[in-house]
């Protein structure tokens, strides 16, 4: 059973479009000019000769493969991956063997498990209209029919089965709308589902215990705090596991996932509690003891698992953005050998029952995310996924260089550095000085890491334009310090960091300082307005996608269950002072300031940063005379899912970056 964080994670550059857009007059397009998808409200853009885009092809079909679960008595597993227009269930019999698709819907499917004692049964989960009001339904194999087992309205989430596999685990809103509480239900029996625990804000189950009597669970605050609790199966009685600070000042602590110990007397967790990264650590129930497992390792352990025998156990180090896979055997706390990995990032760790056989998705620079195996008993490692590139070589592929630049403030006594990945393009096909396009991640405590670039390789081998993610003051990764350097009235200080990235730019004797854009999503779309509205002098042209423009209206609109979760991290926008600062600071309130052209890109059905905060920034700008290209997807919500309405997406973000990039 994998440990899984519920933060929120990290919207890449490629997210969300939505809309409630005027539609444009239905004109047919020319035979030789792009057409626009029918869920598609496109505002301001050019008509797109198909010509332009014609050597795009293969980068939109490149595929991933991510790990779902393992067969409970076979050696054979479940991955997500797309052949059609989203992503879908399939099986895996061997490595590298067929992928057998399992489900068929337009809608993606986000999760899959088969249920613990019949591999005939699986449970999995739909993403209906992006609007993240997940859906669990039960397939039988013998039949190929599912039957949706949820209400079709509230959010559901976290599945897990119980060891033995007569209940089924999973969070749900369903009782008001706003806090997730803890159900069990046998999917196969309806009416069975029953209200476990009736919580306050976001609750997780973690793991069953080993008799299936008590369930783990996580409370998630923050990403700077979160705790652990378990609740009796029978009863319904909640018991805090991890303590919570004294007094409301004390420094918040952070317990991600869990694992009970095979004996049911203590379990697993990772923490940053008296230390500054998160450690993987094991906590005895009955004393609240803790022994540090991982032992001094200066990064963030990321996600762990345990065999079913309790005598191995597997983990992942966040180190410097680069995944490191570290085997423990839990008598002696000695680290087993394990062969080395490309540099790059790994996920979904998960022991193969009943063995030592752990899967796990790799991805990295020259490859898309795969599944692949290592079983620590005959010292085998396996591929068993081979993910297409689209007939492109991917030793063509560029490898990101790890690099730190010089922020406007000290750290330690010395000036603060900040890390970035840096991506170039070939010197031998592009000579020159280079444009530059700095894409900036969401969270805002996600992190950029050296992953697969998928179609994004298009704009290095193609477009000869160098590409840098860096990992701003309030990146995850780096330490809980570092974290927390962007919270409350410190929000533009990491503004700054990107300022100080220009400068550093300037320096390279490889890359033009004068043809650079910003691109994000989500939080990372309001650091592209911000910097617009600080830097827009230096700036082309930029990039937002689902991104916040004004902190008020965006805490008052978001989804309820969200609200309280993101006040944690951006603060109150009911506090008199605070709403005034977040007024201040937000792009919609200095719009008048950008002057450069402005690509956006929004779902309708977004339940984060809903459509409110697009159509207000593109008003604004449009009010400036600036060029603005809007694109709203009508049936998706935070991030492209489905592949016709990415690509035409990708279509128009690489025609934008022609006009107002590469000839800026």
């Amino acid at each position: 059973m994998n440990s899984k964080n519920p933060a929120m994670t990290c919207a890449s550059l490629l997210l969300a479009l939505s809309g409630a857009l005027p539609a444009q007059a239905a004109v047919p397009a020319p035979a030789a000019a792009l057409v626009v998808p029918e869920n598609i409200v496109a505002k301001g853009i050019p008509e797109i000769p198909r010509e332009r885009v014609e050597d795009l092809l293969p980068y939109e079909n490149i595929r991933a493969a991510l790990l779902t679960d393992w067969h409970p008595t076979e050696r054979r597993l479940l991955i997500r991956t797309r052949f059609a227009e989203s992503t879908q269930l399939h099986e895996v019999a061997m490595p590298m063997g067929a992928r057998t698709q399992l489900t068929f819907y337009d809608e993606p499917v986000t999760e899959g498990l088969y249920r613990s004692n019949n591999g005939g049964q699986v449970v999995f989960s739909v993403n209906e209209g992006g609007a993240e009001n997940f859906q669990l339904f039960l397939l039988d194999r013998t039949t190929g029919r599912a039957r949706r087992f949820t209400d079709g309205v509230h959010r559901y989430a976290s599945m897990l089965w119980s060891r033995g596999g007569k209940l089924l685990a999973y969070s749900s809103n369903a009782r008001n709308g706003r806090d997730f509480d803890i159900y069990v239900a046998d999917p196969a029996t309806p009416g069975s589902e029953r209200r476990l625990a009736s919580v306050s804000g976001l609750w997780t189950p973690l793991d069953w215990s080993p008799d299936d009597r008590r369930l783990l669970l996580q409370e998630f605050v923050s990403a700077n705090e979160s705790y652990l609790h378990s609740v009796d199966v029978e009863s319904g009685e909640l018991r805090a596991l991890t303590p919570k600070p004294a007094q409301k000042e004390d420094t918040a602590v952070a317990y991600q996932g869990g694992l009970w110990s095979r004996d049911g007397k203590s379990f697993y967790t990772t923490t940053d509690r008296g230390g500054e990264f998160i450690r993987l650590v094991r906590i005895d129930l009955a004393t609240g003891a803790s022994q540090v497992i991982s032992g001094d390792i200066p990064w963030d352990v990321e996600g762990f698992d345990l065999s079913d025998d309790g005598t191995l156990l597997a983990f992942l180090v966040n180190e410097d953005g680069i995944s490191r896979l570290h085997l423990l055997d839990v008598a002696s706390g000695r680290e087993l050998p394990l062969p080395e990995l490309p540099a790059g990032v790994a996920n979904a760790v998960l022991f193969r029952p009943k063995s030592h056989e752990i899967g796990f998705v790799l991805n990295w620079a020259r490859s898309p995310a795969d599944v692949y195996s290592y079983d620590a008993d005959t010292k085998r490692l396996e591929r068993w996924t081979a993910s297409e590139a689209g007939g492109l070589n991917p030793e063509s592929f560029a490898v990101p260089t790890l690099v730190r630049y010089p922020s406007f403030d000290a750290a330690g006594g010395a000036q603060r550095t900040i890390p970035a990945f840096v991506y170039r393009p070939q010197a031998d096909r592009f000579p020159g000085k280079r444009p530059v396009f700095v894409s900036i991640h969401g969270g805002p405590e996600a992190q950029s890491r050296p992953l697969f670039l998928g179609s994004n390789n298009y704009i290095l081998n193609e477009m000869g334009v160098a590409i840098i993610y860096p990992n701003v003051r309030g990146s995850s990764g780096y330490g809980k310090t570092y974290l927390k350097l962007d919270d409350g009235m410190l929000r533009e200080d990491s503004v700054k960091d990107v300022g100080a990235l220009l400068d550093w730019i300037a320096t390279q004797p490889d890359l033009d300082a004068s043809r650079v854009m910003v691109g994000g999503g989500s939080y990372g779309g309001y650091m592209v307005l911000a910097a617009m509205t600080f830097y827009g002098d230096r700036l082309c042209c930029a990039f937002d996608s689902v991104g916040i423009s004004n902190f008020v209206t965006f805490l008052e609109n978001t989804q309820e269950y969200r609200r309280d979760l993101r006040r944690v991290e951006y603060g109150d926008e009911r506090d008199a002072k605070m709403r005034a600062f977040l007024q201040e600071i937000s792009p919609a309130t200095r719009a008048s300031r950008i002057k450069r052209p402005l690509l956006v890109a929004q779902g309708a059905n977004d339940p984060r940063v809903p459509l409110s905060e697009s159509d207000q920034i593109v008003a604004a700008v449009e009010s400036n005379g600036v060029p603005v290209w809007y694109i709203v997807a009508k049936d998706e919500g935070h991030g492209f899912q489905k592949k016709s309405n990415a690509d035409y997406l990708r279509a128009v973000l690489f025609e934008f970056m022609r006009r107002h990039l590469l000839r800026g």
